[in-house]
């Protein structure tokens, strides 16, 4: 089945009971089981697992073409698991533009977790080579990378890392299964932070990690989340699972207006750069038409002059919100180095679009009137 029937009908068998078309919720924290704790209907406590989360977990995997998924509490609770599941000693690979908070976890918790890491700028897979050790067991990047827009070649760094017997691990938040799927590719593993795209409208929390095998590894990472406790809830499941039917139609369209958008700054006196893999300027341009079915619904670009003069910008835009987070219906901005503080790596001019689903010609309007001329 092509991927626009998959996303429709992944996790949506018919209720036994009613027949209903829209999948059921089970709120319930506890199930029935027998006096030894057998568990004839396979549930015992909901931290465990749920028939809704369950739903959604066949989904994400239909999606990602894996074997197995978990759901998790939030995206950065999914890729804590997976890296708390790496054995003692084990030395971790990130792309240079990861996702702020996995930076600090690296600083803050990887000590205790008897962890390192090296940071390297993967658009060049030959410095991947160069940052390997014996004891290296996951390579992490993420393409379209956050802020920054990196394209890595997804298919290369699987290829050095095998052979090294280190797996991969792709943050697909941006690019979403619609654009995307790394599994495919060669990856072992895709994180998703399902609070974005898949979710779709500002409105629930989550994350989950899809792998393309369900190994030892695996097993220890559904130990984590069942012990330390990032479950997702079954409403937040159901959420997630609601915005998955929809997800195509809407990245189609952020996409296509993130186009529009990115070529009409390009041309803007007061734009300095425009991020945007879309772009055939963009140093990985070659690499995501290859890679990915369209470039996303993210632009980050900067403005002429500093810090100051992108807030500037970014306050007086009327129609775009200033708000985190991406992915929804509505088109959102964010100074990226206010929001993630003093450690930012963050061009201090820089701002991120996560276009929304307004039409186009209202966002450039919106975007021109905010721009110094």
């Amino acid at each position: 089945m092509k991927f626009e029937t998959i996303a429709v009908h992944s996790g949506a068998d018919r209720d036994p009971e009613t027949g209903a078309i829209a999948p059921p919720i089970h709120l319930s924290t506890t199930f029935e089981h027998g006096p030894a704790a057998e568990t004839p209907k396979g549930f015992l406590y909901v931290r465990e697992s749920n028939p809704t989360q369950v739903r959604l977990e066949t989904a994400l995997a239909e999606l990602e073409g894996g074997e197995a998924a978990l759901a998790f509490s939030s995206g950065i609770g999914a890729g804590a698991a997976y890296l708390q599941s790496l054995p003692q000693g084990s030395h971790v690979v990130f792309a240079d533009d990861i996702y702020y908070d996995f930076r600090t976890i690296v600083a803050e918790f990887f000590p205790a977790w008897g962890l390192t890491a090296s940071m390297v700028d993967l658009s060049d897979p030959k410095s991947l080579e160069a940052a390997l050790r014996a004891e290296t067991a996951l390579v992490w990047l993420e393409t379209p990378s956050n802020p920054l827009l990196k394209i890595v070649d997804i298919e290369s760094i699987a290829r050095i890392a095998s052979a090294r017997g280190a797996k991969l691990l792709v943050d697909g938040t941006f690019a979403t299964p619609a654009l995307q799927q790394p599994l495919a590719l060669g990856a072992d593993a895709v994180l998703q932070s399902t609070t974005k795209y898949l979710g779709g409208h500002s409105d629930v929390q989550g994350g989950a990690v899809i792998v393309k095998t369900r190994d030892e590894q695996f097993k220890r990472m559904l130990l984590v989340r069942k012990v330390l406790g990032a479950v997702a809830s079954p409403f937040n499941s159901w959420l997630i699972l609601r915005g998955l039917r929809s997800l195509t139609c809407r990245v189609e369209r952020q996409a296509a207006t993130a186009q529009s958008i990115a070529e009409s700054l390009a041309q803007h006196p007061a734009v300095e750069t425009v991020h945007y893999p879309g772009l055939a300027s963009h140093p990985g341009h070659d690499i995501a038409a290859r890679q990915m079915r369209a470039f996303g619904g993210i632009v980050s670009f900067t403005v002429s002059g500093g810090e100051a003069e992108a807030v500037e910008v970014a306050s007086h835009l009327k129609l775009i919100v200033n708000a985190t987070s991406l992915g929804g219906v509505e088109s959102l901005i964010e100074h990226r180095r206010s929001s993630e503080g003093p450690t930012s790596q963050a061009p201090p001019n820089l701002l991120r679009l996560s276009v929304g689903l307004e039409h186009e010609e209202d966002l450039i309007a919106d975007l021109r009137q905010a721009l110094p001329s």
